[in-house]
């Protein structure tokens, strides 16, 4: 009955890492996203003070 119990443990822990995204990607897409944002911010800030007189 513990084999049973153990196996059932054990297939669940490794559904759950195999569920995740790796960490190093998850961080690299945070860091993308916030690039882009600033990017776009920045734009945004060009283009509304060249267009004020």
């Amino acid at each position: 009955m513990s084999d049973n119990a153990t196996d059932v443990k054990t297939n669940t822990k490794k559904f759950h890492e195999e569920d995740r995204a790796p960490m190093g990607m998850t961080f690299r897409v945070f860091v993308y996203l916030v690039a882009v944002h600033f990017i776009v911010a920045f734009f945004f800030l060009l283009f509304y003070l060249g267009g004020a007189k």
